[in-house]
C-alpha cells in the first residue's frame, strides 16, 4: 500500500519497525517557570553527552527467507542489544504492567485516528510509545501533562520508565526461536547542551546511547545517516525512515526506537497446501491472492459478530491474534468500536479449537512514513509542537530562550509480512526536536477471504508490538 505523502509544512525535524522524535530549538520568549510533574529531576549542570562509537559499520543480516529467525550471534546482529547494558538488575525485572497498559490504550486510541488511512495499515503502538516516553522524559509542566494524557503515562513516571526497561530488557535477550530487538538512541547536535539528568535516565532505563552528529553543519548527511542506522537496526526492512526535509540545521535532537521481530509458527502451514483463491478487497472487489489452508489446534472464539483466531509462535511467549468480521463489508463497524477494553474482552473468550484456517500471504510495505504530527495533536498535545510554548527544559534549557526545544515532527514506519513459516515484522518511530523553531466432532472453519485486523501481541505481559488492517493482500498492493 501507498500512505499519504508527509506535508512538506510539518517536516522540520523528527522516527516506526522504527520511529524517530526530533526537537530544534524554537526561537520564542522564555516560556513560563515550569510546573513541578511527575518528570521533575534533580536539577544538574548542563553538560555535552559523550561521544559514543556509531553503529553503522555493520550491514545487515542477510534475510533468504522472511519468516526464518535470524540467528542472534551473526556478525551482523543489532549491536546496541548489548551496549549499553542496563545497569541495575532490578530494573530489569521491574513491574511492566503500567508500561503495557498505557502503550496498548494508545494504541487503540490512535488507530481511530488512522483508521481512514486508505488500504493496508500497519504500525507499532510499542514503538511509538518508546519513542515518545523517552521524549516525555525531557518534557515539564503543562506539555508533560498533556503528553501524560494523551500517551496513558502513569502519574508517576517511575513506574513508567521502570516498566519500560523491564521491556527492553526482555526483548533483548538472546532466542534461538525467536528474532527480536528492541534499540533506542539519540542523535544530538554535538554543539548543543543537554540536562545530565536526562542523560542518564534514557540510558539507564532505555539502553539508549548518545551520538554527537553535526545538524548545523551537515544536515542531509546526518538524516542519511540516521536512516542507514534504522535500515540496519530492521535488517533493511525499513528504508527511509525520515524523509529529505525533515531534517536540517535547526534539528538539535532526534530520539530514535527501532524494533524487529521474526518468528516462526509453532504450527505452520505447507507450502504446497497454499493453492490461488478469492480475496474480497475492500470487502466487495475480488482479487485472486495466495491462500494458505490448514488445520490445527488454536484458540479461538466466535464473538460480536467477528471471529477471533490466535495463533502462536514457535519458542516464544509471542501470538498473532486475527480479528475476522462475520461479515464481508463488515471490518468499517468493527473498527469503529475497537478498544483496548473490547480487545482485552476478546481474549478471555478465546479457547482452545480446533480449527480449519484459510488466511491470505502478505506484506505490508508502505514506501512513506506516517507523519504522526496531527493525529497527536488533534488527541490532545499540541504544546509539545509549539514554537513558543514547549516546555523540554528537563533534556535542555539552555540561557538563550530561542534554542529552547520543541517537537518539530514524528515519524513512524512498519513492514509485516506473514507466510506458511511465520512473521517478520519491523517498526521505527522517530521524534525530531529542534529550536524553534472441548473438541468438536468438526473443526471450526475460519476463512480469512475478506478485511480483517491483525495484533501482534506479547502473551507474557501482554504488549502488543505491532497493529495492523489487511485490505487487500494481493502482491500488486503497492
Amino acid at each position: 500500500m501507498r500512505l499519504p505523502e508527509p506535508n512538506p509544512s510539518f517536516l522540520r525535524h523528527t522516527f516506526l519497525g522504527s520511529a524517530l522524535l526530533a526537537l530544534a530549538p524554537v526561537g520564542c520568549d522564555r516560556p513560563a517557570q515550569p510546573s513541578p510533574d511527575a518528570n521533575k529531576q534533580p536539577p544538574a549542570k548542563q553538560t555535552t553527552p559523550e561521544v559514543v562509537p556509531s553503529s553503522g559499520h555493520d550491514g545487515p543480516a542477510p534475510t533468504t527467507d522472511p519468516a526464518t529467525p535470524t540467528p542472534k550471534t551473526e556478525p551482523t546482529a543489532m549491536p546496541e542489544k548489548t551496549e549499553p547494558k542496563l545497569p541495575i538488575a532490578a530494573e530489569a525485572r521491574g513491574p511492566s504492567q503500567a508500561s503495557v497498559a498505557a502503550s496498548n490504550d494508545f494504541g487503540f486510541r490512535l488507530y481511530g485516528e488512522l483508521a481512514a488511512t486508505p488500504g493496508n495499515l500497519a504500525y507499532s503502538p510499542a514503538s511509538m510509545s518508546l519513542a515518545l516516553a523517552m521524549t516525555y522524559a525531557g518534557a515539564r509542566g503543562e506539555t508533560a501533562a498533556q503528553m501524560q494524557k494523551v500517551l496513558s503515562f502513569p502519574a508517576d513516571a517511575d513506574s513508567l520508565h521502570r516498566g519500560w526497561a523491564s521491556v527492553v530488557h526482555a526483548w533483548n535477550q538472546p532466542n534461538d526461536k525467536l528474532d527480536l530487538a528492541a534499540v533506542n538512541r539519540l542523535f544530538a547536535e554535538k554543539t548543543y547542551t543537554f540536562e545530565q539528568p536526562f542523560l542518564q535516565l534514557v540510558r539507564n532505563h532505555y539502553a539508549a546511547p548518545v551520538e554527537l552528529v553535526d545538524f548545523r553543519g551537515a544536515a542531509a548527511a546526518q538524516r542519511e545517516h540516521i536512516n542507514t542506522w534504522v535500515e540496519r537496526q530492521t535488517r533493511t526492512r525499513i528504508k527511509d525512515l525520515l524523509p529529505p526535509p525533515a531534517i536540517n540545521a535547526d534539528t538539535r535532537l532526534v530520539l530514535v526506537n527501532a524494533l524487529y521481530f521474526k518468528a516462526k509458527w509453532a504450527n505452520p502451514f505447507r507450502p504446497e497446501a497454499t493453492k490461488p483463491g478469492a480475496f474480497f478487497a475492500d470487502g466487495t472487489r475480488e482479487v485472486q491472492v495466495p491462500l494458505m489452508t490448514g488445520t490445527e489446534y488454536h484458540r479461538f472464539a466466535a464473538v460480536d459478530g467477528i471471529k477471533l483466531l490466535e495463533m502462536r509462535y514457535e519458542g516464544s511467549d509471542f501470538a498473532m491474534v486475527i480479528a475476522l468480521p462475520d461479515a464481508r463489508d463488515g471490518l468499517a463497524a468493527v473498527e469503529q468500536k475497537l478498544a483496548a477494553t473490547q480487545f482485552d474482552s476478546w481474549l478471555t473468550k478465546l479457547e482452545p479449537r480446533r480449527v480449519r484456517v484459510t488466511l491470505p500471504k502478505f506484506k505490508i510495505d508502505p514506501a512513506n512514513s506516517l507523519d504522526l504530527t496531527q493525529p497527536l495533536k488533534k488527541m490532545g498535545m499540541p504544546l509539545a509542537f509549539e514554537r513558543f510554548k514547549a516546555d523540554f527544559t528537563a533534556m535542555a534549557n539552555p540561557p538563550n530562550p530561542e534554542d529552547r526545544l520543541n517537537i518539530s515532527q514524528v515519524f513512524h514506519k512498519a513492514f509485516v509480512a506473514v507466510d506458511e513459516h511465520g512473521t517478520e515484522a519491523a517498526a521505527a518511530t522517530a521524534v525530531v526536536m529542534a529550536r524553534a523553531g472441548g473438541m468438536p466432532a468438526e473443526p471450526e472453519v475460519f476463512a480469512a477471504d475478506h478485511p480483517f485486523l491483525f495484533f501482534i501481541r506479547d502473551t507474557k505481559t501482554g504488549l502488543i508490538a505491532f497493529v495492523g488492517r489487511v485490505n487487500d493482500p494481493s502482491p500488486s498492493d503497492p
